[in-house]
C-alpha cells in the first residue's frame, strides 16, 4: 500500500491526515508489517505550483528520507519509491542515496520510477521537460549501471557520462528491482523493455487486459528476458459493512466477497495488488489493514 500522510493530494487523502505527523506514519508502518503486506510506497514531488496546489496539496514528504525512517521502524516489509521523478536529479546522486537505503534497510528497496507531470518542477531545477520521456530512458539504465554490483560503475550516453568513480556503500541486494510507474504508451514501452515491473497509474478493471498484453508483447518483440512484475491499483476498500458515506466506487463488504472481487486481478495476469482503505482516523485506518491481513489475504492462498 501506499502510505498515507506523506502525500496529501486532495484526489486521494483521507481528511484526517491533514492533522497526522510522524507518529501515525510510524503507526501504520508497524501495521503494515504485523499484517503482512508486502511492500509501503512513498511519493515523490519536490514542490507543487501554485495552481496545482488546490488539487494536489503541497505535502509531499521526501521519498529517501521516509522511506529510510522507516526502514529503521521496521523489519521485513518493503520499501517503495512510487515513484521517483528520477529524471530530477543526476543518476549519481540518486544511486548514493538508494544504495544507501538498500545497504542500511538490508536490501528492502524496490525503485519505482515515474517521468513527471509538472512543468514548473522541471523549469526550477533546470531540466527540459519536454526531454523528459528519453531523459527516463537514459536514467534507468544510468541507474541500472550505478546500483549494480560494480564499485566503480560506467555509463555513457546523450545525457550522462560517468566512468572512475567509486560508490560505496553497494545496495545489499545484487540486482534492485526497478518498477516503472505509468499508464502512457510510452510508459508501458519503458516498463516492458527496462522494467522490472509495471505500476499502472489506477487504470479501471476493463482496461487492464489489453495493456497487459501489450506490455507481454512488446516485451517478447524486445527480446526483454528475466520476470516482470505486474501490478494494479485496487478500488479503495472498507473490510465489513461501513456505517458510512465511503464513496460509490469503494469495494465493501465480508472477507470473501473482497477476495473474490480481488482475485479478478490475479485471473488478468497480476502479480500484486495497491491496497487503499477508506478512513476517518489513523486508528480506522489501522483497523481496516488489519482485518484485511487477517481476514482477507487468506483467502488468497
Amino acid at each position: 500500500m501506499q502510505l498515507p500522510v506523506q502525500a496529501q493530494s486532495g484526489l486521494f487523502a483521507e481528511g484526517w491526515e491533514a492533522g497526522a505527523g510522524p507518529g501515525g506514519l510510524a503507526e501504520v508502518a508497524r501495521t503494515a508489517e504485523r499484517a503482512g503486506f508486502a511492500y509501503l510506497a512513498s511519493c515523490d514531488h519536490v514542490a507543487i505550483p501554485r495552481r496545482l496546489a488546490d488539487a494536489m496539496g503541497t505535502t509531499w514528504y521526501d521519498p529517501v528520507a521516509t522511506l529510510s525512517w522507516l526502514a529503521g521502524l521496521t523489519e521485513r516489509v518493503r520499501l517503495l519509491s512510487h515513484v521517483a521523478i528520477v529524471g530530477l536529479r543526476h543518476p549519481l546522486l540518486s544511486a548514493k542515496s538508494y544504495a544507501t537505503l538498500d545497504h542500511l534497510s538490508g536490501g528492502r528497496l524496490i525503485l519505482g520510477v515515474g517521468a513527471g507531470h509538472v512543468p514548473e518542477e522541471f523549469a526550477a531545477l533546470g531540466v527540459d521537460f519536454d526531454r523528459r520521456g528519453p531523459l527516463l530512458d537514459e536514467t534507468v539504465d544510468a541507474l541500472r549501471a550505478a546500483l549494480g554490483p560494480e564499485e566503480y560503475p560506467e555509463h555513457r550516453g546523450a545525457f550522462f557520462a560517468f566512468e572512475g568513480l567509486g560508490q560505496r556503500p553497494r545496495p545489499a541486494q545484487e540486482r534492485v528491482p526497478v518498477w516503472v510507474g505509468g499508464s502512457s504508451p510510452a510508459a508501458v514501452r519503458r516498463a516492458a523493455t527496462r522494467g522490472d515491473g509495471w505500476l499502472p497509474q489506477g487504470d479501471p478493471r476493463d482496461r487492464l487486459p489489453e495493456k497487459i498484453a501489450t506490455l507481454r508483447r512488446l516485451r517478447a518483440e524486445a527480446g526483454v528476458d528475466g520476470p516482470l512484475t505486474i501490478g494494479a491499483i485496487t478500488e479503495p476498500l472498507y473490510v465489513g459493512a461501513p456505517s458510512w458515506p465511503v464513496g460509490r466506487h469503494t469495494l465493501s463488504g465480508g472477507p470473501e466477497a473482497l477476495a473474490e472481487s480481488l482475485r479478478a486481478y490475479a485471473a488478468m495476469g497480476v502479480h500484486q495488488i495497491q491496497v487503499r482503505f477508506r478512513s476517518r482516523s489513523r486508528e480506522e485506518l489501522c483497523d481496516q489493514m488489519a482485518a484485511f491481513g487477517a481476514e482477507v489475504a487468506p483467502h488468497f492462498g
